[in-house]
């Protein structure tokens, strides 16, 4: 049975609920297609009080439900909670083009002396810095392609054209003088990246939000997020032709600059929202952290590993791999190694770039 486009949405929520503990019947799903029908909603309040209603969202789960509807519909916020801080959620948030209007935190600490899991919201200024332009003349022809499914003409190609051919047999009373061929087409692999901007990494973001301005700008398909005590989605405010106005906007949207750090919330907060996730599938994911989880590690170590299932490949970068004696020593870190294609140096852009360049060649 085809579903109508409009019902899509609408039946994909109830799954949302039923995967994170909501016990909804499929007769309630049919009730609330129905429910929704007869409202001929104007709003999506009037959607959010069918479903509420007709899924029968305890009174104890409505905060919750109440963010998986607004991840579902509107990819706003969810929250993960960290064991021990339950009181401090996780928010996966993407720019609406709106200044962030969450308060600010003025404490004079220094940021990066240690990881820690607590919310330290704050916007910065970003300096200006020299664009990587040896990365944006060799990002076209550098980066991963995969196979897509479109076919194109191709003298070489690998199958004959039976439509062309037999077009041009009519044509011609019958006779075909060549055979036309096809080959499938490429198209580059999407590049997911995920910077860390929490106080420990403070000294490197800026140059790396630089080099996200370029990837996004050189780049077919790209994705880029910060982590830290909350997930941000900046593709938006980075596709900005001028990298300052970019970056302007980078530095209003993003919250918990030099805050704390808590990637296994974050992580899971991204594979939460299915927008997000599905970012990743057939993807080449780089996450750029150096993996001081404050959380429980076991949230980042099962994150990691689901990440690892979805994505072409899951990388890695960390500064501390510029010594080249360094070896994991962070339970969490070094619990996710078997699960990572590559735990490289991200010390600095020029590594990050080589690292996307030669993606191609290592798989």
């Amino acid at each position: 049975m085809t579903v109508p486009s409009a019902a899509a949405p609408l039946i994909s929520f109830a799954s949302v609920l039923r995967l994170h503990g909501f016990p909804v019947a499929p007769d309630q799903t049919i009730g609330f297609l129905d429910g929704v029908r007869q409202l001929g909603p104007r709003e999506l309040t009037d959607i959010y009080c069918a479903a509420r209603a007709l899924f029968a969202i305890p009174r104890d789960r409505e905060p919750e439900f109440a963010a998986l509807f607004r991840a579902h519909f509107l990819g706003q916020t969810i929250s993960a909670p960290t064991e021990g801080e339950n009181d401090e959620d996780v928010e996966a948030r993407e720019s609406t083009g709106a200044q962030d209007a969450a308060q600010i935190d003025e404490r004079e600490e220094d940021p990066g002396q240690e990881a820690t899991g607590a919310e330290r919201l704050g916007t910065r200024t970003l300096a200006s810095g020299e664009l990587l332009r040896d990365f944006r003349r060799a990002a076209a022809r550098a980066l991963p392609r995969r196979l897509a499914r479109r076919r194109k003409r191709q003298p070489s190609g690998n199958r004959l054209d039976l439509r062309r051919t037999m077009r041009e047999a009519a044509r011609r009373d019958g006779e075909v003088l060549t055979l036309p061929r096809t080959r499938r087409r490429t198209q580059q692999r999407r590049i997911v990246l995920m910077i860390d901007v929490s106080g420990s990494m403070a000294e490197g973001t800026e140059p790396i939000l630089r080099f996200a301005h370029t990837l996004l700008q050189s780049a077919e398909r790209a994705e880029v997020f910060t982590l830290g005590t909350r997930l941000t989605r900046i593709t938006r405010d980075l596709r900005h032709r001028d990298p300052e106005v970019a970056l302007a906007a980078v530095s209003q949207v993003v919250a918990d600059f030099d805050g704390g750090t808590r990637l296994g919330g974050a992580l899971e907060a991204f594979l939460a929202v299915p927008r997000f996730a599905a970012t990743t599938r057939g993807a080449a994911v780089t996450v750029l952290s150096d993996g001081l989880e404050r959380g429980d590690p076991m949230q980042m170590i099962a994150a990691v590993r689901r990440l690892s299932r979805m994505a072409w490949r899951l990388d890695w970068l960390t500064p501390l791999a510029a010594d080249t004696g360094f070896v994991p020593r962070t339970q969490a870190l070094a619990a996710i190694l078997p699960d990572l294609d590559a735990l490289g140096d991200g010390s600095n852009p020029e590594r990050v770039a080589q690292h996307l360049l030669t993606l191609a060649e290592a798989r």
